[in-house]
């Protein structure tokens, strides 16, 4: 099986073949060692930074935008955003304050602050 990707690890954006045959990867056209590893991560296992939004419960109309800590398989993104949709907090939140734990090895965080 053959793949074209574009890797985005760095602004070059390499146009990268990836080809998976009995178990190996195998990569073609980047220019640097990262470019490689994107390549074999994006094929095998890829993982995405989820973004969104929480509804802060004692402020009208207010919502605060959260990430993911870090990358999150890529198979369980309806997931994470279902418990996020399901989830209020109370205000005051501030930037980096963890408003779920550990959801596939990620925290999801505030990236906002609401007084």
């Amino acid at each position: 099986m053959k793949r074209n990707l574009t890797c985005i690890v760095c602004p070059r954006g390499c146009a990268l073949e990836v080809e998976i045959s009995e178990g190996k990867c195998t990569v073609k056209g980047n220019a640097c060692p990262k470019g490689e590893t994107y390549g074999i991560d994006e094929c095998t296992s890829p993982t995405r930074m989820v973004t969104s939004i929480v509804r802060v419960s004692n402020r009208e109309d207010t919502m605060v935008s959260v990430k993911t800590s870090c990358p999150i398989p890529k198979d369980n993104i309806f997931d994470i955003m279902s418990k996020i949709r399901n989830t209020e907090i109370e205000a005051p939140v501030k930037i980096g304050d963890i408003i779920i734990e550990d959801l596939y090895g990620a925290d999801i965080i505030a990236t906002k602050e609401i007084v």
